[in-house]
């Protein structure tokens, strides 16, 4: 985990997603169909979010997980009023939205994250 004065630069697009809080278009991630083993860090300042184990496929267009690394997200009411917005509980940087009660997992939780969000490391 980088410190504020360390984190990564940022694209435009991923200044759009992480800071502005703006979505990626659905099926265009890199991570969406990832599937090999490791962890999802914050691209911007790399600390933990999720396990690969945590990954798997619902078809909405996004990466899916139903657990996060326990304190590393945020979970605060999106001004739409509807959602869930999920940050990155160390440099609070835009990562998605949560959504519980679908069933798809015996954890029935889906966060929602977009690929330009985070970053894929190989165990």
């Amino acid at each position: 985990m980088k410190e504020k004065k360390d984190w990564n630069p940022l694209t435009p697009d991923e200044e759009r997603i992480i800071v502005r809080k703006g979505t990626e278009y659905p099926f265009t991630g890199q991570y969406n169909k990832w599937d090999e083993q490791g962890v999802f860090v914050c691209r911007r300042c790399e600390a933990p979010l999720y396990r690969s184990s945590d990954k798997f496929d619902s078809g909405c267009g996004w990466p899916s997980f139903d657990d996060e690394i326990p304190g590393s997200v945020k979970r605060i009411p999106d001004p739409d009023g509807r959602r869930v917005e999920i940050i990155c509980a160390n440099c609070e940087g835009h990562l998605g939205h949560v959504f519980t009660g679908e069933h798809f997992t015996p954890k029935d939780t889906r966060h929602c994250v977009n690929s330009l969000s985070i970053l894929f490391k190989k165990e």
